[in-house]
């Protein structure tokens, strides 16, 4: 009992003896503050913009300096959906997204971000009209018909208006995307309607060029096999010209020689045409297939046949078998 009470009247002494110094260190310490990465502290004196404090631990003077608000150097993001109208009168609907940044670190551009606006929500509302306000004007000089497909044209015309009035702010555009353009409902089912006949007709003009092409490339193609098959006919009828021809001049020397050696001999050259005349008959009967032929078989028929066929071995005045 007695030591504590001994224990606190020295603590009491020890307060009541340093009392300056705790003091201090209170104030030293409540002069202590810390900023986040991705962000930047706005120091003011007296409501005046003092200077700009870097993320870290940071030091400001206690009871005069403040910590007016904390600066995102952070990329931000907001849709927006809005109306425009066309120079034909038709309603176009936009859903955009809007990428946008402080622009550099730099003191006077974190002062102009301070105080330019008095909240966030002035500066989003001051940014979102002007972005709209471009884009209605630029599709106030362009036709239905036009918009869905100058999306980037879009894009490109509001970065060149807006660019100027974001860096008076201390802003910069990252990027503006537009992801949807919608019109009203009668305008949609009657796009969708031009979309359908276009799409019937261009399937009926491949359809046509199709069929087109199939029977050109039939008709080709029969004209090749024509012209193919009569190359092959005559060159079959030149072949077998040339192979009758063959077999008649050797029948012609094999006649020749028969009969040169025949006349040698002192024998009747019509031996030969009675040799024929029988080879005949036997080929008839051994290669006939059903086909009737009718020979004349009696001694008159035979000697007419004879006849004849001397007639044909006559050669004429200067032919040489």
């Amino acid at each position: 009992m007695y030591l504590l009470q001994s224990d606190s009247n020295s603590l009491l002494n020890f307060l009541l003896n340093y009392w300056w110094l705790i003091l201090l260190l209170l104030i030293v310490f409540s002069g202590l503050f810390t900023v986040n990465q991705g962000y930047v502290g706005v120091i003011t004196m007296f409501g005046k913009y003092r200077r700009a404090a870097r993320p870290g631990l940071n030091f400001k003077i206690p009871f005069f300096e403040q910590v007016m608000k904390k600066i995102s150097v952070q990329n931000r993001s907001v849709e927006m959906e809005f109306q425009a109208v066309t120079i034909d009168q038709a309603n176009v609907y936009f859903k955009s997204m809007l990428l946008y940044s402080v622009q550099n670190t730099d003191e006077e551009t974190i002062k102009r971000v301070a105080f330019v606006f008095i909240s966030d929500r002035d500066l989003m509302q001051a940014l979102t009209r002007t972005i709209e306000g471009s884009i209605r004007a630029f599709v106030a000089t362009k036709r239905q018909s036009e918009i869905l497909g100058q999306r980037k044209e879009i894009v490109d015309y509001v970065k060149d208006q807006i660019d100027h009035t974001l860096e008076q702010w201390g802003y910069h555009l990252q990027d503006l995307q537009i992801n949807d353009i919608t019109f009203d409902k009668a305008i949609m089912d009657s796009m969708s309607k031009v979309v359908a006949s276009n799409n019937l007709k261009a399937a009926a003009e491949n359809e046509g060029q199709a069929l087109l092409i199939t029977k050109t490339k039939g008709a080709e193609a029969e004209g090749n096999a024509i012209k193919i098959a009569a190359e092959a006919e005559r060159e079959a009828a030149r072949l077998r010209g040339q192979g009758v021809a063959l077999f008649r001049q050797e029948v012609a020397r094999g006649m020749t020689e028969a009969a040169e050696q025949m006349k040698q001999a002192n024998l009747d050259t019509n031996v030969i045409l009675f040799s024929m005349w029988t080879e005949a008959i036997k080929n008839f009967a051994e290669y006939g297939k059903g086909n009737v032929i009718f020979l004349d078989g009696s001694s008159e028929g035979m000697e007419k046949t004879m006849k004849q066929i001397q007639a044909l071995m006559i050669k004429p005045a200067g032919t040489q078998l």
